[in-house]
């Protein structure tokens, strides 16, 4: 096992127990999820070889959560959970009180604010008025900024507001000061009814949840455009698109999706979690030169043994609270996606911003589902289907067994994709030098060895190419063939459409829901932000985000090589 020194880092002060090498994590995690195989009968030895091997080689790697508490007492192992706030107090801190357990347990959550009675409307128990969805955010906020999640990672949350809330204008706008919830990423929940009325500009109606009453109505338009502009200015909040969400639930008998988790991209019903694994793509290619080629026949064993993983977490999970219980094995959800996207096209000698390239995200999301669905059906029939089957829409299409009512989402995959040296999700290369602020603030630095491998077997690498890579993180400026900068154009060097055109492409054959973060330069201009958003929409995209360049005093990524690194090492 040979591991970067960004993976080392991040290993050290995040992962590893006492005295444990990397070989003994994945051994751990190996034992304790293949124990689940006893109770049908199977070999737990041979399986957990089996995840052993694919976890070492850097071919597959769950959620964080998975590889930091697997084999601990009362070892909790979800990433992604989603919590009710009803329209009470008791209700609001009994969900308060939730969150800190999960939050201590590892997990991130996910709420929908948009039960909650609008500032100033008036509370009939004592006779005052409401403070409204935001002052809650705040005490979360707090909450969260004190409980230490599993002694590893602080806790993250996900807030969505309907954009037909009378506060919606104060949930778009809550962000302007950058030192107010930090805890929290910010979705709007954008219904079809509001983007026919901005396209036809029209007036809105915004609805008092309490009542039902229209509270006030107010241009479509100009609630679109503070979205755009807010966006624009510090990349928040995002659009989380709820009928595109909700024409996908699997179980709409159970429920109606209302928000996602942290990063948006998986929705949930009330009390869900699911458990993520992503497979490296860069393990996934056959040949030499330009005989490099994708083995699908690999990729779908790896999905195989991967599926089969994911459903044995869901087994010897110890869930943080009995509802969360009851609600996952109702639809024992799971979410298997993929990261070293960017990379793969580079070996595949191939543009990122290529209609070549979107065909193949596509195609390789339609063989990822199609075969983890394939793997969900035989464990239905050998292991029992998920309880809310009978239900589901897999009842209605005419299938006979399904173990999990989702298969497949793309996860940001920060930290594993770090861990297994490769480009998180389905992003291009934000740099091919980087530094990334990591943990506590720690900046590591990194420059990409497939990108430098590609110079190298174009003929095109000296000491002068290397040295400017190193300082810029880009090769755009660089006396180099068109074709070579492009296939080495970073996110910031790539149209905002063809990133949309990726994202479209891979929710066209995922379950749950892609996070993809649109990057914008510098110089990108609002209709930039509107453009992306239309885009998204129209492509039946299940949300969207975007960033502007510097947009943030702080950000996570940064071009090149930092003068100011703590450990300024090259992987």
């Amino acid at each position: 096992m040979t591991l970067t020194p960004e993976a080392e880092t991040v290993l050290k002060a995040r992962y590893l127990r006492e005295n444990e090498t990397p070989d003994d994590m994945f051994w751990r995690v190996a034992n304790h999820v293949a124990s689940a195989e006893t109770s049908y009968g199977h070999d737990a030895v041979s399986a957990a070889r089996e995840y052993y091997e694919i976890m070492s080689g850097m071919i597959f790697l769950p959620n964080s959560p998975t590889l930091i508490n697997a084999g601990k007492l009362k070892a909790q192992l979800a990433a992604c959970f989603v919590l009710p706030v009803e329209d009470s107090l008791a209700g609001i801190f009994e969900t308060l009180k939730h969150t800190a357990l999960i939050h201590q347990s590892g997990g991130g959550t996910g709420f929908s604010f948009s039960r909650l009675r609008p500032q100033g409307d008036k509370v009939g128990i004592t006779g005052g008025v409401s403070s409204g969805p935001l002052s809650f955010m705040h005490i979360y906020d707090m909450a969260t900024q004190v409980v230490k999640q599993g002694a590893a990672r602080r806790g993250a949350n996900m807030a969505v507001l309907r954009v037909d809330h009378p506060d919606i204008v104060s949930f778009i706008t809550a962000k302007q000061r950058p030192d107010v919830l930090n805890n929290f990423n910010l979705s709007v929940g954008i219904s079809d009814v509001f983007m026919e009325a901005v396209k036809n500009q029209g007036d809105f109606d915004l609805i008092n949840p309490r009542n039902g009453k229209t509270s006030k109505t107010m241009p479509a338009k100009e609630i679109f455009d503070l979205l755009v502009k807010m966006a624009w200015e510090n990349g928040e909040p995002g659009l989380f698109f709820l009928d595109t969400v909700n024409k996908a639930n699997p179980t709409p008998g159970l429920g109606v999706f209302e928000s996602p988790n942290p990063c948006s991209e998986q929705p949930l019903l009330p009390y869900e979690s699911c458990v993520l694994g992503s497979i490296n793509l860069t393990k996934m290619v056959t040949g030499n030169g330009r005989d490099r080629r994708l083995d699908r026949g690999k990729l779908a064993r790896v999905v195989r043994t991967a599926v089969r993983f994911l459903d044995n977490v869901i087994d010897v999970n110890c869930y943080p609270l009995p509802e969360v219980a009851a609600a996952t094995r109702l639809t024992r959800k799971i979410g298997l996606g993929i990261m070293g996207l960017a990379e793969l096209f580079i070996l595949l000698d191939m543009p990122y911003a290529s209609q070549q390239a979107v065909d193949l995200t596509a195609d390789i999301m339609k063989l990822v589902t199609a075969e983890a669905r394939a793997v969900s059906a035989e464990l239905g029939c050998q292991r029992g289907n998920f309880p809310a089957f009978t239900d589901s829409i897999y009842a209605q299409q005419g299938y006979s067994h399904m173990r999990n009512a989702t298969v497949t989402t793309i996860a940001p995959t920060g930290t594993i994709s770090m861990i297994a040296n490769c480009s998180s999700g389905i992003e291009p290369l934000f740099g091919l030098a980087m530094t990334r602020r990591v943990l506590d603030g720690r900046l590591i630095t990194s420059i990409n060895q497939v990108a430098v491998d590609y110079l190298k077997n174009q003929g095109l690498l000296n000491q002068e190419i290397y040295d400017q890579v190193a300082a810029s993180g880009s090769v755009a400026n660089m006396a180099l063939p068109d074709k070579v900068k492009k296939v080495l154009a970073t996110a910031h060097e790539i149209e905002p459409a063809w990133h949309v055109a990726h994202l479209a492409a891979a929710q066209k054959y995922t379950d749950n829901g892609v996070s993809k973060t649109v990057n914008l330069p510098k110089d990108a201009v609002p209709q930039d932000v509107a453009d992306v958003f239309w885009s998204a929409y129209s492509k039946g995209c299940k949300g969207v985000t975007v960033y502007r360049d510097t947009s943030r005093d702080q950000q996570v990524l940064t071009h090149g090589i930092s003068s100011g690194c703590d450990e300024c090492q090259l992987s």
